[in-house]
């Protein structure tokens, strides 16, 4: 047991690191063959911060672990809203303002509401699977078309500032692709062994585990990235990385898995984990909107009963253990 929880811990530090080095080579590689910052910012790195929970599930659903494959993605969706968004706010006060993120909480509304129907049978099929990816397909496209048709773009000119500040030469940004994308993958599979090991050890299921040490571990990029946004007044990035991570979670993440291997799930992902997944992206309309009070504001009382369900929800999960 005690390879496993290293495996985990070390598969984890493995897997942010090398995502990170694999994020910034591949940004640099698509600068020096000419592809422009906004879809670098949107497309490359939009991957990039995703693909632990990626890959992550890929792998378990290759090696037969639905349990991991849809709690990571589903379990990842609860972190990021509950604990990272509650955590950024209580650093510093998120302020809602602008109208692309007006459109996307709706968008990720329907998304929620879209997985809740496919789970309601306690399976993805590969035909949901499709549908998942051609729906993501069709918001990258809309996404990305609205992105270009702008001539001063806030996340375009991040990435240009970012892309100057971690210049390197092109052979460098190669070498970081290609390391990252093997490091990637063997994180990934030492992260899995682990996390697997720890539920057959502690008796208990793959869910769970997902749920809660794989979700939380996949998430980290997400809440560096979103911490660092705040701190700088960079709210609509913050908020936007964790309706992105959320859109990529549901759509991709759970499609790319359920195209490998049919997800077979229990009854409780429905009447628990979605059911949470689905309160928590409503109640970003109630906090986040700010219907009464002309903009809208993430303030600290609101991080820190966004906290508080986390560690409800958390708490309902590790309880549910002890039960006959």
């Amino acid at each position: 047991m005690i390879t496993a929880y290293l495996a985990v811990v070390f598969g984890l530090a493995l897997l942010v690191w090398s995502a990170d080095r694999f994020v910034e080579g591949s940004a640099s590689t698509a600068r020096y063959f000419g592809m422009p910052p906004l879809l670098i910012g949107m497309v490359i790195v939009g991957f990039g911060t995703s693909a632990p929970e990626m890959l992550v599930s890929a792998l378990a659903a290759t090696q037969g672990n639905p349990g991991i494959a849809i709690g990571n993605a589903y379990g990842s969706n609860i972190t990021n809203i509950a604990l990272i968004l509650g955590v950024t706010a209580l650093i510093s006060p998120i302020s809602v303002h602008s109208q692309v993120l007006r459109k996307e909480l709706p968008i990720l509304t329907g998304v929620t509401i879209l997985a809740a129907w496919q789970v309601y049978d306690n399976a993805i099929t590969r035909v949901d699977a499709f549908v998942l990816l051609g729906v993501f397909a069709g918001l990258m496209a809309w996404t990305i078309r609205n992105g270009m048709q702008k001539k001063d773009d806030a996340l375009g000119n991040d990435m240009v500032r970012e892309l100057d500040v971690h210049a390197m030469p092109l052979r460098r940004a190669v070498f970081w692709v290609v390391a990252g994308l093997v490091l990637l993958i063997a994180s990934s599979r030492l992260l899995v062994w682990g996390a697997v090991e720890i539920a057959h050890g502690l008796g208990v299921s793959d869910l769970i585990i997902g749920l809660t040490i794989v979700a939380v571990g996949t998430s980290l990029p997400e809440l560096a990235s979103s911490v660092i946004a705040a701190r700088k007044g960079e709210h609509d990035i913050a908020l936007g990385n964790i309706l992105g991570s959320n859109l990529f979670n549901t759509l991709a993440v759970v499609g790319i898995a359920g195209t490998i291997h049919p997800l077979t799930v229990g009854p409780e992902v429905f009447s628990r984990d979605i059911l949470v997944m689905g309160i928590l992206t409503i109640s970003l309309f109630l906090i986040g909107y700010g219907f009464r009070r002309g903009a809208g504001r993430i303030n600290r009382y609101e991080g820190a009963l966004l906290l508080v369900c986390y560690a409800g929800y958390t708490a309902y999960l590790v309880s549910s253990l002890f039960r006959p």
